[in-house]
């Protein structure tokens, strides 16, 4: 007899986090490894969002918190949206959740029915495929290339589309490729959608500022997107708070409740210190995270520029996030040092092997001729990795 459920047994662990965990454990062996694999600015949270929290403690925000936050974070959410993406929320648009995976997975659950289709362009973020899978959607991935930016053409949207199509879920700033969007491509997107008036989208801003392009468009401010998207942000990676575990949502009032609804009979509200926290973080000007945002532009250019040094590695220039996506298929079929490289993850495994660099197969984001490196690390370590990298391959 199976004790654990169907559902636990058919879920597919996070290939990110497995990646971080054997790389801690080959760490604590001794090995110099340099991990290139999670998704975590190395900043420290700024100084006046901690004396925020610390404000807060003072002043002994301690209680549970309202299901879908506080109404006056809610409401600087709202000037948030307005001030930097054009889009006119109220707090009863407004949930706000532990983390934006949280979230994500909360529009899944009130959204989807078994069956209902979800668009993907490929390359997705890792848990949307499996989020999708959870609430009973069927993941329809759509593929891109590093030749298209890895950006899907309205042709491929329209293509994927059937009867069954209940959203479409996609990142810009992209995690993994780093591709923007830009509102040209947006607009057209939409046109598409404008025909399929039943289909929701869930926009993942998530790395909104961080965005070499100059510019940034929400989808939802797309003339006829706004009453079908879901906005889905929070402050882990613009101001490095990943631990702090705040993400929220902008959407229709009816799927807010809902989220609301379900956010009620899982964990309730979000946490008291953090939210107070966030409340100072959203309503500081984005000018504030100027220098962290150049630095990761200049190990940006420094990534492509050594990356473009190692053979047979077909690069695009990612316009935000802080990955390189790298095409690594000329490398299939090959033996390196003894070992068979069959697709991506053996690719990523030969890497953690020989040079001690560790990356994400891009099979767990649903492009399997690449891997992902994650450069938010020091250049020091930047530049010895793509070294290690680059001498193991030639």
């Amino acid at each position: 007899m199976n004790i654990l459920s169907d559902r636990i047994n058919n879920l597919a662990v996070s290939q990110t986090l497995a990646m971080a965990a054997l790389a801690r454990e080959l760490k604590a062996q001794g090995k110099d490894i340099i991990s290139l694999s999670l998704g975590e600015p190395d900043f420290n949270t700024p100084d006046f969002i901690k004396e925020a929290a610390k404000k807060a403690i003072d002043e002994n925000y301690s209680t549970y918190t309202p299901v879908d936050g506080y109404v006056e974070l809610k409401e600087a959410i709202c000037r948030k949206f307005k001030r930097d993406n054009n889009l006119e929320y109220k707090p009863s648009n407004i949930v706000v959740s532990t983390g934006a995976k949280q979230s994500l997975y909360n529009v899944a659950q009130v959204m989807l029915n078994d069956g209902d289709e979800v668009i993907l362009p490929a390359p997705y973020w890792v848990s949307y495929y499996e989020i999708i899978k959870l609430s009973g959607g069927v993941p329809v991935e759509v593929p891109t290339s590093v030749e298209s930016d890895f950006k899907i053409t309205p042709e491929q949207l329209e293509k994927a589309i059937t009867p069954k199509t209940k959203m479409m879920w996609f990142s810009s700033p992209c995690n993994p490729s780093g591709s923007v969007y830009n509102r040209e491509e947006l607009t057209a997107i939409g046109k598409v959608l404008e025909k399929h008036p039943n289909i929701y989208i869930v926009s993942d801003e998530i790395y909104e500022h961080i965005n070499f392009s100059g510019t940034f468009c929400s989808i939802a401010s797309i003339p006829g997107m706004f009453d079908r998207t879901i906005t889905v942000n929070g402050v882990a990676k613009a101001f490095a708070m990943t631990g702090w575990r705040i993400g929220y949502i902008g959407a229709p009032e009816f799927i807010a409740k809902a989220c609301t609804k379900m956010q009620g009979q899982v964990t309730s509200g979000a946490n008291s210190i953090a939210q107070r926290a966030t409340i100072t973080a959203v309503e500081a000007n984005p000018s504030v995270l100027n220098d962290m945002v150049k630095a990761f532009k200049n190990r940006r250019d420094l990534v492509v520029e050594l990356a473009k040094e190692i053979p047979n590695f077909k690069i695009n220039v990612p316009e935000g996030a802080f990955y390189l996506f790298p095409d690594v298929s000329y490398y299939f079929g090959k033996t390196l040092r003894g070992k068979e490289i069959k697709d991506a993850t053996d690719f990523s495994m030969y890497l953690l092997s020989e040079a001690n660099v560790a990356t994400v197969t891009g099979d767990a984001f649903g492009n399997p001729n690449c891997i992902r490196l994650s450069y938010a690390t020091s250049e020091d370590l930047l530049k010895e990795a793509l070294k290690r990298i680059k001498e193991v391959l030639i």
